[in-house]
């Protein structure tokens, strides 16, 4: 396997294609294979990391209740400080029986040790379970194999392009470039901004929703789908700009049609998070504002691309008429 730089002007057969392609497909899963490998001997971190926005009260002994988690906790610092109180008072009196005090501040150490501890526990973020035999480790793979291809995401773009940039004239790569560059952040952006701001407010709603009349067992397969999809799907509409940018490259769409069909944008950009997994009126909410959103950068960004081409534009133009008139000039000189 070889690759070797290839110029726009190069005229290579059917077959010499054929070569790089399968050159770069296995240059893409050679990657993509390693991360996985790397993804699963981190498979810990990542099962943490996902499941970090499950609420910390469902992991209390008193189930969904965080407010009775709290006045436990706080009954039993008070509890302990009692109970050191009740020792010292023993401890001054005469003729107590010096093992009544030592039992006594032997309660009010467990009681500070559970008082310290307990918060703790209370804190620690639910596990969802598994129910087959061997659906921990398939979904561990899963999880592994999600991860592997957002990590390798970067190279299987960077080998697309670089199969395709011979083709492209020099201004076609002015634009391929930078999209190239920014599409993996976008979808970086819109990943993180999911986990971060939407992941946690929706499975707080979605698992505490009624559930004084449930009870709430979180199946982890089916969990960890509705989070890694919910991420992808997201991550690909923050690449709504790229592709505003594409339509207005080809003549479909123009700053001034996007700016005229902003309310029908809106109902659209509505009716795509309803189709996401697991929506709910504040899941809605925060994903609506960050798309909306980008469909004002995406007007903001054809007015500058236009902007630029007639700026572009007026200076040919311009040298163009420069041309003529030497042209003419040193025509009347002869």
């Amino acid at each position: 396997m070889k690759l070797r730089p290839i110029g726009h002007e190069d005229r290579l057969s059917i077959i010499d294609h054929l070569d790089e392609l399968r050159s770069r497909v296995i240059i893409s899963l050679a990657a993509l294979l390693l991360a996985f490998v790397v993804c699963f001997w981190q498979n810990h971190a990542l099962l943490n990391a996902l499941n970090r926005p499950l609420p910390a009260a469902a992991k209390s002994g008193l189930g969904n209740q965080p407010h009775l988690d709290a006045a436990l906790g706080r009954t039993l610092q008070r509890a302990s400080v009692d109970m050191g109180a009740l020792a010292a008072g023993l401890a001054s009196s005469k003729g107590v029986d010096p093992s009544a005090v030592a039992a006594a501040r032997a309660v009010q150490s467990d009681l500070h040790k559970v008082s310290v501890e307990y918060p703790k526990a209370a804190a620690q973020h639910e596990k969802p379970i598994v129910t087959g035999v061997g659906e921990s480790f398939s979904t561990t793979m899963l999880v592994a194999a999600y991860f592997a291809l957002l990590f390798t995401l970067p190279v299987v773009l960077y080998q697309l392009y670089a199969f395709v940039i011979p083709a492209l004239s020099k201004e076609e790569r002015g634009v391929a470039t930078p999209t190239m560059l920014a599409a993996p952040l976008l979808f970086l952006a819109g990943a993180v901004f999911t986990y971060f701001a939407v992941l946690p407010p929706a499975v707080h709603f979605l698992q505490g929703y009624n559930s004084s009349e449930f009870q709430v067992l979180i199946s982890a397969g089916s969990f960890y789908r509705f989070e890694i999809m919910l991420m992808m799907g997201i991550g690909l509409a923050f690449e709504v700009p790229l592709l505003a940018l594409a339509l207005q490259r080809v003549g479909a769409i123009s700053s001034k049609s996007l700016t005229l069909n902003w309310r029908y944008a809106t109902v659209l950009i509505a009716v795509i998070v309803a189709a996401l997994p697991g929506v709910d009126p504040v899941t809605m909410m925060m994903e609506t504002l960050p798309l909306a959103a980008l469909y004002v950068a995406s007007i903001v960004l054809l007015k500058w691309v236009e902007h630029r081409d007639r700026r572009r534009a007026r200076a040919a133009a311009a040298d163009a008429t420069a041309a003529v008139e030497i042209v003419g000039d040193s025509s009347g000189a002869n």
